[in-house]
């Protein structure tokens, strides 16, 4: 069977004006899953990423660490769902859930698991979103779909975010929208999942994987934003 391996974004700047963009930490991060991949001989064919900024920061910090960097190819289906309209679109429901300006992350990822809910629940006014539910698992799918129909030795690498990787992943083993939910909380930056495929079949073999971080002097470099 041939494979892949899906890599969630390196830290972005959250809190920042411009969330797309990865912060220092993040860079360092995507540089070392690089030098990871090429400390065990892991060469890629292809590197498909989405279309964002932090996509591909971090493929490039990937890539500066390995021998022989894969011809990449951008996909909009890799993209993350936009969740400032998804919610506002909630929040105009539920104004008592508004987040204020300077609280805790946590707080955030609240408003974010309620959001994403009613998005799933299609609680939502449909013609206040950007992208309906059953739209986004449809273009992750499409994704999904097309690696299957690749041919190759040599993996391919996979650049995207956390909520499109919890969907490819419920698409691989068959999970509901609330386990998607709770992935896409679960996903590390830089943290990759490791997958075999062929035509007729997806198996996933490990997940959420950082062993590039799972070192006692980077153990603070383990984050999820």
């Amino acid at each position: 069977m041939a494979e892949f391996y899906v890599v969630r974004h390196g830290q972005a700047s959250f809190g920042a004006r411009n969330y797309d963009k990865l912060s220092p930490l993040g860079i360092q991060q995507s540089v070392w899953l690089g030098e990871h991949f090429a400390d065990r001989n892991i060469s890629f064919d292809k590197l498909w990423l989405g279309e964002m900024v932090r996509h591909q920061e971090t493929a490039q910090g990937i890539c500066s660490a390995l021998p022989n960097p894969p011809k990449h190819s951008v996909y909009s289906g890799l993209n993350e769902f936009d969740f400032q309209n998804i919610a506002n679109a909630y929040l105009a429901l539920n104004p008592g859930d508004q987040v204020a300006k300077g609280s805790p992350p946590a707080a955030f990822y609240i408003l974010l698991k309620k959001a994403m809910a009613a998005w799933a629940a299609q609680a939502l006014p449909e013609h206040e979103l950007r992208e309906t539910w059953p739209q986004f698992r449809a273009r992750v799918a499409v994704v999904l779909e097309a690696i299957c129909e690749q041919h190759s030795d040599t993996p391919i690498l996979v650049v995207s975010s956390g909520g499109a990787i919890s969907m490819l992943l419920s698409l691989v083993l068959g999970l509901g929208a609330q386990q998607v939910i709770e992935l896409n909380m679960q996903i590390k930056n830089a943290g990759f999942s490791h997958f075999f495929y062929n035509r007729s079949q997806v198996r996933l073999s490990s997940f959420n994987n950082v062993p590039h971080l799972d070192i006692p002097e980077r153990i603070g470099a383990v984050t999820f934003s």
